[in-house]
């Protein structure tokens, strides 16, 4: 059974906006949230460092593996990522690239709210699962 329109609801519970609260502007007059190129790098770096592990796991005896690093350039409400990173060999480093694009961009979107055009990935090197042993003769 429900009440009829003009009876009164307790404040805030009923159909509607919410009550705003007193002493703020409106949303659209308090300003812009801005978000730092450095920000996103720092998030595209760690999206990019869970990435990887989860795709390309990169053999852990192999002490020589560097941290993703990447760099942003944010132009109106989208952004651009470059990122650095090393790879296990041998993989299917087209496959892996892509998964880990998908992953990084879907992440910095999730996080700040910001369309991603492009994720270029430079592979820095490629790490063998197996310790060197020297020249072959």
């Amino acid at each position: 059974m429900s009440a009829p329109p003009d009876s009164a609801a307790p404040h805030g519970t009923g159909p509607g906006p919410p009550a705003r609260p007193t002493g703020l502007p409106p949303p659209a007059e308090r300003g812009a949230t801005v978000i730092r190129d450095k920000v996103v790098a720092r998030i595209a770096a760690q999206a990019a460092r869970t990435s990887q592990s989860r795709r390309a796991a990169i053999p852990p005896d192999r002490g020589g593996s560097t941290a993703p690093s990447a760099s942003a350039a944010i132009r109106t409400g989208s952004v651009r990522l470059h990122l650095d990173l090393d790879l296990p060999y041998p993989t299917d480093i087209p496959h892996v690239c892509e998964r880990i694009q998908h992953d990084v961009a879907e992440r910095v979107t999730q996080l700040t709210g910001l369309r991603v055009r492009e994720v270029t990935l430079v592979i820095r090197r490629l790490v063998t699962a197996r310790a060197d042993r020297g020249r072959v003769r």
